[in-house]
Order: structure tokens, then sequence, then C-alpha cells
């Protein structure tokens, strides 16, 4: 059976993300599935929070 950190792209739920990855885009370009959609950039810097529009992934910024 799979372990949360095996799955690919976009069948998480929520990720967390550091500044690092700024500026933010779904999917990410280390994921699995990086041409799983269009990418898409997320406004994440002012909330701490990002949600993709087309596959409802939910990044969380860690060091906010």
């Amino acid at each position: 059976m799979n372990t949360p950190e095996d799955l690919p792209a976009s069948a998480k739920k929520q990720y967390q993300v550091t500044a690092k990855d700024l500026p933010l885009s779904c999917p990410m370009p280390n994921m699995t599935l990086w041409n799983a959609h269009p990418r898409v950039y997320l406004p994440i810097e002012k909330t701490g929070e990002a949600t993709c529009p087309y596959c409802g992934a939910t990044y969380i910024l860690t060091d906010f």
C-alpha cells in the first residue's frame, strides 16, 4: 500500500511549502504528474494558504 508521501501530484489534498518554493505554481515542477493540468500560479504570500482551482489541492506556507 502507498504511503501519503508516495502519492503522485493531485492525489494528495494538502501540501506544505516554504518561501523557497515561491512563486508557487500547481502542479509544482517536482511533482510526478507535472502535466496533470495547466500550470497555474497561486497567490499564497498574503494569507499563507492557497487552493488550486483545477485540482483542489491546498498549499500551506509553513514559514509564513
